[in-house]
């Protein structure tokens, strides 16, 4: 199964804020349109980023799919093109064994870099990045892994045997 969740009140509370009321209005990520391939992501605070300016931006969102799945965080084509905006590591990967992992329940964030020359403004609920799930092949001789993820991003490093 595959599907979007809000984090929990306790990890909002230290990602993003105590304002319940955001907690409550905001929008899992959704398509515009019928044909769309991407799930548009929406801020959670209003920003300005200069020039040159880097942003990290919670998005309140985790995400469960099926084993055989990656979801990509993009930016959105206008973003780029219009205002040379860019996520800081082009494409965020987000496997499937993030979801509710014990550093920060899965929660995805969206690191934003301004490389234009002109100031870049987003209001709360803005869209700010999409995101698109691909099925993915593995090597039919691959030996078996027994690691699991013990941790949030960057946590494939530090993966544990589970037997």
């Amino acid at each position: 199964m595959r599907y979007f969740e809000k984090i929990s009140f306790e990890r909002f509370k230290k990602d993003v804020t105590d304002d319940i009321k955001l907690y409550e209005e905001y929008q899992l990520p959704k398509r515009s349109t019928k044909c769309s391939a991407g799930y548009d992501f929406s801020s959670l605070i209003d920003f300005t980023l200069n020039p040159g300016e880097t942003i990290k931006i919670p998005t309140g969102v985790k995400v469960n799919m099926e084993s055989d799945e990656v979801l990509f965080l993009i930016v959105r084509s206008s973003m780029g093109f219009k205002y040379n905006i860019r996520m800081c590591n082009q494409v965020g990967v987000i496997d499937k064994d993030y979801y509710n992992n014990p550093d920060n329940e899965g929660h995805m964030w969206i690191c934003l870099k301004n490389e234009g020359d002109k100031l870049y403004e987003v209001k709360k609920f803005d869209k700010i990045c999409q995101g698109i799930f691909i099925k993915y092949l593995t090597i039919d001789n691959e030996e078996e892994i027994n690691k699991v993820r013990c941790g949030g991003i960057g946590s494939t490093t530090k993966e544990v045997d589970h037997e």
